[in-house]
């Protein structure tokens, strides 16, 4: 091989290798501006008083849903996303709740509507994290939904329809 040759290729894997280098910190870095990796690290309880994180859930698509047990709107979706779990469970799609409220409230809610997706328990600090994912006035129900790879793909403040839900759920399974 001629030297020039190999000082092209050597500068064109360089290159590659920092291409790759920096669509790895490009996504994080959008990621963490969109307040998605906060979200997937913090620990929360769980209804068995167990500590859970999102990213136990890494490689699927979440649907995070924040909600209160004493919020109307919150409580009228929540059969659907029962419902809608059933249905795209299989796909690889997880409905996770984090109920802003105590854990006595929650786990007694939990249990009187039948929820059969996993809820976890946040205090008020809940609601900067939600201020952080785009929520900013903090309002109840919030969903945000994040990809595969855990990057943040959609946000909705209020309750969701059922016609919304599968468009988002659909986009994202092709």
């Amino acid at each position: 091989m001629r030297p020039g040759r190999r000082s092209a290729l050597r500068l064109a894997a360089v290159g590659a290798a920092a291409a790759v280098a920096g669509a790895f910190a490009g996504a994080f870095f959008l990621q963490s501006r969109s307040g998605a990796a906060r979200l997937l690290s913090t620990s929360y309880q769980d209804l068995s008083g167990g500590e859970r994180r999102l990213i136990d859930w890494q490689g699927m698509v979440l649907m995070v849903n924040f909600w209160a047990t004493w919020c109307a709107p919150c409580r009228d979706e929540m059969p659907m996303f029962v419902a809608a779990r059933q249905k795209y469970r299989a796909s690889g799609v997880e409905f996770v709740g984090i109920g802003i409220d105590t854990a006595a409230n929650i786990r007694e809610f939990a249990k009187s509507y039948g929820i059969s997706y996993p809820l976890l328990i946040a205090d008020s600090g809940a609601i900067e994290l939600m201020r952080s994912l785009g929520n900013r006035s903090g309002a109840l129900p919030y969903t945000v939904v994040l990809d595969r790879s855990g990057s943040l793909v959609n946000r909705h403040l209020g309750p969701l329809s059922r016609s919304e839900l599968d468009r988002i759920l659909q986009s994202l399974l092709g």
